[in-house]
Order: C-alpha cells, then structure tokens, then sequence
C-alpha cells in the first residue's frame, strides 16, 4: 500500500480515498491510512473481533423486514465503533493509543447464503476425499487444523472426524458480508461504490480475456497504442452505463449484461445506395436508451 502511494503521488491529492478488498486489511495499514488523513473503505472479515463481536449481538433480529433494503434486496444493519488507533514516534518509538470513529455496514443475502452453503460443502467433500484417497494438499493443511480431528494410531493408522463446532460456526455466517469505512455513513452507497471497484476488477479482466488484451496481437507500437484507447474508452462506457443502473434502480430488474443483451437484438440494415432501416424497437428498450439518456435510434 505504501508503494501505491507513492505511485499515485505526481496526482498531487491531498487526500486518497481507496477502495479495497479484504486482502488489504491489517492493523497496521488501517492505522497508516488514518495518520494519513486518507479515507478508505475496505472488505471486513467476519472473523475479526471488532466485527464478529458486533454480528454475534444483531444476529437473531438481522434478517427482519425492518432491516430490509428494497433498492439493494438486501438485509442491511449499520454501526459506529471505536477504532483502537495507535502510531509509533520513528525517532523517540513512543506509542501514541487513541481512538477513531469508523462504520462498520452489514448486509446478509439469501442467495449469498444459499451459495456459501455450496461452495463450503463443496471445499469439505474435497478435503474429505483426499484424506480417503491419502492425498491431502500440503496447501490445505490449515483447512484440515480447522474442520478435521486427525487421530494417528499404530493399530488403526490415520483416523479423522469432522471438527462440528468450527463448521457450525462458518455455517453461521452463511450470506453475511461486512463493509468498514472511515468516511461513508450511509451502507447503500457504502455498498455502491465497492461494488464498482468489482465491476472495475471485472473490466479488466474481460480486458485480458474476452477482449484479448493478455496478449497485444499487434505489429507496430501505433497499433498498440491505438488498441489500448479503445478499450479505454470502453471501460469508460461500462462505468457509465454502471452509474446510470445505479441511479435509475436497474440493478432489481436487470444485470449489465443481461441490459446490454436487451438492446443488442436490434439490428441495423442496410443496403448499398438505399437508406438504412432498423428493426422493431420495443417501449422497453425506448425506456432503457432514456434512462441511459442516450437517444433512441432512428
């Protein structure tokens, strides 16, 4: 992070606001960004004590009507906590200890829940198998301290037995996720904007794929630099496209795709020294090039 810093330093910004998944959490780097005066917001682990403390107190009344947002279709609670911040003096190593307001956003998904179940079980019939077949992953060899008793006899060999209360424990965080952030009251636009850092996450990686930029293809630098633009400039149109679904409410009728698909089925005819004419254009997809105020074909 200091790196990244450093890289973005010639923007001349007073102050940074970083969006950032949960990979990036530490300690030290939460305490570094706010002796910074930046502003971030970050994925929050369920199983830091900060965090699961607060969700183990609001777990039996989360998922309630109450707590039910319609735009987002999710269930949303949202706190203020006391962030223990600390600093060490580089010249005297005094520690200064104080505390800073930070906002922990929750949110709980049925279908997010309905897939951690999957994907969890999934993870225990695979490590299970390989401990039948006598092929454990070294890489796995945390996940089987977590969820496996491992029991090594002379008689009987290796023996295991599922560890029950750390799976009921990951069983209770099935479609929770959790947002921390010094700067963004509000968990809807909380939720916006790290949404946005996925959606980025994703450009890029279509960049790479689907759009066959891992690998250049091109002959001269010119061309290179002219394919680069373009998608560019691509990327710029998904995250309009992005904001205007925010803004009108999309996003409860439609993903991006499946809006890009809903406009994609117009077709464009024409004939050499005729006029072009288009196919039948549906008040739906009227409706969408409003709202993306874009105008309609003609």
């Amino acid at each position: 992070m200091e790196n990244l810093v450093k890289d973005v330093d010639f923007l001349k910004l007073e102050k940074l606001k970083l969006v950032m998944d949960r990979g990036f959490y530490s300690e030290k780097n939460i305490n570094d960004l706010m002796k910074h005066h930046h502003k971030f917001l970050i994925g929050a682990r369920l199983s830091l004590n900060l965090v699961s403390s607060r969700l183990n107190k609001i777990r039996d009344d989360f998922v309630t009507r109450f707590n039910y947002n319609s735009e987002l279709k999710l269930y949303v609670m949202s706190f203020t906590e006391e962030w223990e911040y600390t600093e060490e003096k580089p010249r005297s190593g005094e520690v200064i200890t104080d505390k800073r307001r930070i906002y922990l956003h929750f949110y709980y998904n049925d279908q997010k829940a309905t897939d951690d179940k999957v994907r969890f079980n999934a993870m225990l019939d695979r490590l299970e198998n390989n401990l039948v077949n006598g092929t454990p992953d070294p890489e796995d060899a945390k996940l089987y301290q977590k969820y496996f008793t491992i029991h090594e006899t002379p008689v009987r060999g290796k023996t295991y037995s599922f560890n029950e209360d750390a799976i009921r424990k990951a069983e209770r965080n099935y479609g929770y996720f959790a947002l921390m952030t010094n700067g963004i009251k509000d968990p809807v636009e909380a939720l916006r904007i790290y949404r946005l850092k996925d959606l980025i996450e994703k450009s890029f990686g279509n960049l790479k794929e689907r759009l066959s930029m891992r690998r250049m293809s091109v002959a001269s630098e010119e061309n290179f630099e002219g394919k680069l633009f373009v998608q560019f400039i691509a990327l710029q149109l998904m995250s309009y496209i992005k904001k205007q679904m925010d803004e009108n409410g999309l996003f409860s009728d439609y993903t991006m795709q499946s809006l890009l698909d809903e406009l994609d089925v117009i077709e464009y005819y024409q004939q050499p020294g005729k006029a072009h004419h288009l196919s039948e254009i549906t008040n739906k997809q009227r409706k969408l090039y409003e709202l993306m105020e874009v105008p309609v074909p003609t």
